[in-house]
């Protein structure tokens, strides 16, 4: 999300976002986004239209899954991640806030097995709890500020089922201060807090993400060892 985007594009997301923050509505600034776009891929900074390579790259090491595992796509925008999942045998629900979003997938894949909803990552549904084998959060949780990162952390970690995977790709930072943004990077104070959630820690991958803009990145998996 926001790799190297034309300055005119960045500075509508940032007026966007501060906008929503100010009217403490957060996350209202996504279906603003897609709406505007009127269909143009262009103008979503996150819109590649093949699944994410560090998602893919885990994938490729991973299989085979076992079939009919749910998995659950955090945040799906346009659905590239859902499909990849579904064709590696899972039982996918992807979900956005954005209605824009998920009518967009859904005309996409008009003959998916993947369930695109509308939801909220602020307000899961309960049904949602201890719910998925396998859980794709990609850079959502930078796209929120941190006045609600304690809550946003705790819902994606609440959805992963025991003995389940949560798998983690995010921008980070070097200190605790807060950050301009969008994005806002994670601290590793933020991170923490899903081990502190009860989460294990599998795989921690740093990846630079621009050798001119020295932007860091991580890919984290995690386990949720099964209640006793």
């Amino acid at each position: 999300m926001f790799e190297q985007q034309p300055e005119d594009l960045q500075l509508y997301v940032q007026q966007l976002a501060t906008e929503a923050i100010q009217q403490s509505e957060p996350s209202a600034w996504f279906e603003v986004l897609y709406a505007s776009a009127k269909g143009d891929t262009a103008q979503i900074p996150w819109a590649k239209l093949a699944p994410h390579p560090y998602l893919q790259d885990w994938l490729s090491t991973h299989e085979p899954f076992t079939q009919g595992q749910k998995a659950l796509i955090i945040g799906c925008g346009l659905g590239d991640d859902a499909e990849a999942l579904a064709k590696r045998g899972f039982e996918v629900t992807a979900f956005d806030i954005s209605p824009t979003a998920i009518t967009w997938c859904q005309q996409r894949f008009p003959d998916s097995p993947v369930k695109y909803v509308i939801a909220d990552l602020l307000a899961i549904p309960s049904q949602w709890h201890l719910a998925f084998d396998f859980v794709f959060e990609c850079r959502n949780i930078q796209a929120l500020p941190l006045s609600v990162r304690s809550s946003v952390i705790d819902s994606v970690a609440s959805v992963v089922a025991p003995d389940g995977i949560l798998l983690v790709i995010t921008r980070i930072r070097e200190t605790e201060v807060e950050p301009s943004g969008p994005p806002w990077p994670l601290s590793n104070a933020e991170l923490a807090q899903f081990e502190k959630l009860g989460l294990h820690q599998v795989e921690h991958i740093l990846i630079l993400e621009s050798e001119q803009t020295h932007v860091k990145q991580v890919r984290i998996e995690y386990s949720n060892p099964h209640l006793s």
